[in-house]
């Protein structure tokens, strides 16, 4: 497989598996009858953060891959698949609290990833920044969301 093949591979994966998961997921009624902080923005706002993510999500990890580092690999599929666990824990099962949980994991493991491939791969350690703000704003919503509709 040539490189560009591989690249293009990581993109119909990230980008392709998150938008699906995202519109398997929509958030609906439950989600539109939650009392919401002042800080939550408007629903159009996620569409186009988490496309641009899953754009640098994939590049990190088609450059990790390259280069054969087999750690930030293993860090990069953990943090996939729990990116990909997030929303249907909160919004098809409607778990906040576990949806919390899976959300600081993937946290942590973002900044796993970033310090793993710092050193070793830069480029993929300053790709995965936007992506650690926004998740770290994301659990601060995920939490606030939480204690606001704790029944």
């Amino acid at each position: 497989m040539s490189r560009s093949q591989a690249l293009l591979l990581f993109l119909v994966l990230v980008v392709g598996g998150g938008l699906a998961i995202g519109y398997v997921t929509l958030p609906g009624e439950w989600y539109a009858g939650l009392a919401k902080p002042a800080f939550n923005p408007p629903n159009w706002v996620f569409a186009p953060v988490w496309t641009i993510l899953y754009v640098l999500i994939a590049i990190a990890g088609w450059r990790v891959w390259d280069r054969g580092l087999s750690f930030p690999q293993a860090l990069w599929w953990a943090q996939l698949a729990l990116n990909f666990l997030w929303s249907p824990t909160f919004f098809g099962f409607q778990q906040m609290g576990l949806a919390l949980l899976v959300i600081v994991l993937l946290l942590v493991t973002i900044a796993g990833f970033i310090k793993a491939t710092w050193n070793a791969e830069r480029i993929s350690a300053v790709l995965f920044i936007p992506y650690l703000l926004w998740v770290a704003f994301a659990t601060l919503l995920n939490a606030s969301l939480w204690w606001l509709n704790a029944s």
